[in-house]
């Protein structure tokens, strides 16, 4: 009895252990957001920030990731190296850079409202590359193409649209903006918008690369390690490039120092990882279907813990994006349902026709007449 207890709670573990690993990832991103503004209100610069986050991360994996997965990592050749400087490119250095500046000029429940377009622009890409296939004559097939130009609609409210502001009306418990005398005001809420949507389709194309480079590098915490290596070093080339002042590398041991730790372990180390992991398993809109949650989870924080002010914009068009980021998973969801009765629709038919080659072989061995065969 008790070890069919522990099968059965096991069996229900590694079903529900993506979403409960996703889950935990999003909150990891909701408490990164609010550290890291923090951070840059008392003058830490975002690219020194990105650097040091991912060396940080590549050095405490890297022994880890070299003796757990020793004959798990395929040999490293030209090509896969050249995927995996692309991949960095794009799901570090480069995204990220683009991401936490935007979140220094608008504020963390924009930038995690627009993280909700990933999926759609996701589903775009992949269809322009022949990946997803669209049926435009089942509801399953309008609900995604509706669910994509729901959220292509919110994301244009959030950024033409502001809006006014709505102010806490009480004194927050927690204090993380003040203090510092580099704080920088949300006033270029359109440039900061760009940089966030460039950020999102750098994204997209990184979590489709990232489903075809599992299968030729199967080895998710070398992959991880890897990435932050080359990611890091690309982000130290360029931070060199637009830091040229030797105080901007200087962080010390205060909040700084912190913030730059908790997001290198945690959304750099933890998170990285479970997605990965969770994109062999469930594929890559799977991850995706998660960033609302940590939208969710930052404006509860923003408006009733830390004292953000919310902007009626960022909520309506955050609304309209989780809308269509759920019709579009609708859609996903039917879609699969659909291949997967089809496959068993298959498995019926071959059987049948097996069946009918086993009985023409015994008629033909005995002599005698076939059954007859049920349909």
């Amino acid at each position: 009895m008790a070890l069919d207890q522990v099968a059965e709670t096991g069996g229900v573990w590694r079903r529900y252990a993506p979403h409960v690993l996703m889950a935990l990832a999003q909150l990891c991103y909701t408490l990164m957001y609010f550290i890291t503004e923090a951070a840059f209100n008392r003058g830490l610069n975002p690219y020194v920030y990105i650097t040091y986050r991912h060396l940080l991360v590549a050095v405490l994996i890297w022994p880890f990731a070299y003796y757990h997965e020793r004959g798990l990592r395929p040999k490293m050749t030209f090509k896969l190296f050249m995927e995996i400087f692309v991949l960095s490119l794009l799901g570090v250095s480069l995204t990220l850079n683009m991401y936490f500046a935007s979140l220094k000029y608008t504020s963390p429940t924009f930038v995690t409202s627009m993280v909700n377009t990933i999926a759609s622009m996701t589903f775009v890409i992949a269809i322009i590359l022949r990946m997803e296939i669209v049926d435009a004559k089942t509801l399953r097939g309008l609900a995604k193409i509706a669910g994509t130009v729901v959220s292509f609609a919110g994301v244009t409210t959030m950024t033409l649209y502001k809006g006014a502001v709505i102010r806490c009306l009480w004194n927050s418990p927690v204090h993380v903006n003040s203090g510092g005398g580099g704080a920088v005001p949300h006033d270029s809420w359109v440039k900061g918008s760009i940089l966030a949507v460039a950020s999102c389709i750098c994204w997209s194309i990184w979590y489709i690369m990232q489903a075809s480079s599992l299968k030729r590098y199967p080895a998710q915490l070398s992959l991880t390690a890897w990435m932050c290596t080359v990611g890091g070093i690309q982000s130290t080339i360029f931070t060199v490039f637009m830091q040229h002042k030797p105080e901007d590398w200087l962080i010390g041991f205060g909040l700084k120092f912190w913030c730059i730790v908790y997001s290198g372990l945690a959304c750099n180390g933890f998170t990285v990882f479970v997605q990965l992991w969770c994109t062999e398993k469930k594929g890559p809109v799977f991850v995706t279907m998660f960033n609302p949650l940590s939208t969710i989870m930052v404006a509860i924080l923003a408006y009733f813990i830390f004292g953000e002010n919310l902007y009626v914009g960022s909520i309506i068009g955050g609304v309209i994006v989780i809308l269509g980021l759920y019709m579009l998973l609708w859609g996903k969801e039917k879609d699969q349902e659909h291949g997967a009765s089809k496959e068993q629709e298959l498995e019926l038919d071959c059987e049948k026709q097996a069946r009918k080659v086993s009985d023409v072989y015994a008629v033909q061995l005995n002599g005698t007449e076939a059954p007859k065969t049920v349909k």
